[in-house]
């Protein structure tokens, strides 16, 4: 894999290449390539995420110096969410960097978001090693900060159940309900499907491997049937 263009993508040419590598390589690419020599990038997300962290948090505390302990930690949980970095991610095309085993590169579903998510973090821990805490820094700025206003302003800090309830009671004085419409799969694997409902009209339609998971999915999906 060239990571070349990748650096060039990102303006930040990396003096140890292999750490740009290793950010990219997933644990089951190595269950396939045992004599690569390779890492898998499971330390430097560790430490990725532990600088995410500190950067969205000094930047949160000094953009909203009136805002409250656990408001703050509500906007920094929905800055650095998996949706939000993998997001991120995908923009970056990191997606096309990744090394991965066969299995996992056919999954096009959640848990790509997750390898993804993880894999930006890493890259932010191979930024921190090879350039210093200041181009990490920059580089999370460039990527998430953009993001805030909307966070705060659509209040996507809350869950989404949370949201659709809030905005449902505030627009239609009703409380939102949820049903359970199928679930089928073994034990081990369930999938499950919910529906939003306000009132009798169900405005939505969610899924996933628990009834919590769908009824959030289910809730998220009818935020934007309402343009709420």
């Amino acid at each position: 894999m060239e990571f070349g263009t990748f650096e060039t993508k990102i303006g930040y040419p990396f003096n140890d290449k292999r750490l740009l590598e290793t950010a990219f390589t997933h644990r089951s690419y190595l269950n396939e390539n045992r004599a690569s020599g390779r890492e898998h990038n499971e330390r430097l997300e560790f430490l990725g995420d532990a600088v995410l962290e500190l950067a969205v948090t000094k930047f949160l505390y000094e953009k909203y110096p009136e805002k409250p302990e656990g408001e703050l930690t509500a906007y920094r949980a929905a800055l650095v969410n998996t949706q939000s970095i993998s997001d991120a991610a995908q923009k970056l095309g990191m997606n096309d960097y990744m090394l991965l085993s066969r299995g996992e590169s056919r999954d096009t579903g959640r848990a790509r978001l997750i390898i993804l998510a993880n894999a930006f973090e890493a890259l932010i821990g191979a930024l921190y090693l090879d350039q210093g805490y200041v181009v990490a820094e920059k580089f999370i700025a460039d990527q998430l900060f953009h993001k805030t206003e909307e966070v705060v302003e659509k209040r996507l800090w809350q869950d989404a159940k949370s949201r659709f309830q809030e905005m449902a009671q505030e627009k239609l004085g009703i409380t939102p309900t949820y049903q359970l419409l199928d679930q089928s799969g073994p034990d081990h694997d369930r999938q499950f499907v919910v529906g939003a409902f306000v009132g009798q009209e169900k405005i939505a339609t969610g899924s996933g491997r628990s009834k919590q998971e769908a009824e959030q999915d289910a809730a998220q999906k009818a935020l934007g049937a309402k343009g709420w």
